[in-house]
C-alpha cells in the first residue's frame, strides 16, 4: 500500500515515544483543557506553554520545526473567528469602511482574537506531538483501556484503516480519467458543467466501490471470528517512568494555571 500523508507517526526511541500511550493521551487532553481555560491576554502564560511544547519536541527528537510546520494547518480554521475583532465592545483602535459597512476594531476584540488564536495553535501542537510519537492503533486501544465504548473505538479504527484505501481508490480513478482524457495541446478541456458531471460520476463510483468493499470486508471479518472489538498483541503496562512523566506533566499544568492567576 502506498504511503499517504494521513499517517503522521514518526518512529523513534525517545523518552516521549516510550511513555505509555494512555498516559500521553490523557496528558494531551489535560494540556488542551488547560489551554482552553487560560485567560485572555495572558501572553506570559502562553509563552510558558510554548516553552513546554518546544521542550517536549526536543525530547521527542522531532524538533519544534516539525511541529510548527504542521500546526500551520489550523490557521484557515481559526480565521473564522476574525469577526470577533469587530463585534466585541471595547475601545476603538481603528475604523475603516468595507462596501456599505463601517467596521471598528476594538482593543478587547483584538486581544480576544489573539488569545483564541494562541490557544488553538498551542493545542494543535500538543495533538501533533501525540500523533507523531504514538501509533494510531495504540491511541485507539488506549481509548478502549480508558473505557470508551468499543463501538466508537471500532469506528475510529475502521475510519483510520480505510481512509488509506479510499485514498488509493481515488488515485486510481484519477489515473483512469487522465488516461481517457486526451486533449489537443493549447486547448482547454470541457466546460465547467462537463467537468462537474465527470467529477460527480467519479464520486458516485467511489461510493459504490466503497460500499461493496465494506460488505466484503465485513463478511470476511465475521468468518474470522470478529465480535465487535479489535484485539491487540501489544501489552500496555504502567511503569515507573510513566508515573513520573504523568506527575511532572500534572505539576507543569498546575504551575501554568497558577501563573495565569498570579500574572
Amino acid at each position: 500500500m502506498q504511503a499517504i500523508s494521513f499517517d503522521q507517526y514518526r518512529a523513534g526511541k525517545s523518552i516521549i515515544h516510550c511513555i505509555d500511550p494512555r498516559v500521553k493521551l490523557l496528558l494531551t487532553l489535560l494540556f488542551i483543557i488547560s489551554n482552553l481555560i487560560l485567560p485572555d491576554g495572558g501572553w506570559i502564560v502562553f509563552a510558558l506553554v510554548l516553552a513546554c511544547i518546544i521542550a517536549l519536541s526536543q525530547m521527542s527528537s522531532l524538533g519544534w520545526g516539525y511541529v510548527f510546520k504542521r500546526s500551520l494547518i489550523m490557521i484557515p480554521f481559526i480565521l473564522a473567528a476574525v469577526t470577533i475583532i469587530f463585534t466585541l465592545p471595547g475601545e476603538a483602535i481603528a475604523q475603516f469602511k468595507l462596501f456599505s459597512w463601517e467596521l471598528t476594531i476594538s482593543d478587547a476584540g483584538l486581544i480576544r482574537f489573539a488569545s483564541i488564536f494562541l490557544r488553538s495553535w498551542l493545542s494543535i501542537q500538543f495533538a501533533i506531538l501525540l500523533a507523531a510519537t504514538t501509533p494510531f492503533p495504540d491511541i485507539a486501544h488506549s481509548l478502549r483501556h480508558l473505557y470508551v465504548p468499543q463501538i466508537i473505538v471500532a469506528i475510529i479504527l475502521f475510519m483510520y484503516r480505510y481512509i488509506f484505501v479510499l485514498g488509493e481508490e481515488t488515485q486510481r480513478l484519477l489515473r483512469a480519467r487522465a488516461a481517457r482524457s486526451a486533449r489537443i495541446p493549447g486547448r482547454k478541456g470541457g466546460s465547467v458543467l462537463w467537468r462537474a458531471k465527470v467529477a460527480g460520476n467519479m464520486v458516485g463510483q467511489l461510493f459504490v466501490r466503497s460500499y461493496e468493499r465494506s460488505e466484503r470486508v465485513y463478511q470476511a471479518m465475521l468468518a474470522r471470528g470478529y465480535q465487535g472489538e479489535f484485539l491487540t498483541v501489544v501489552p500496555h503496562h504502567m511503569h515507573q517512568k510513566d508515573w513520573i512523566a504523568a506527575l511532572i506533566a500534572v505539576i507543569a499544568v498546575g504551575l501554568i494555571q497558577a501563573a495565569a492567576i498570579l500574572l
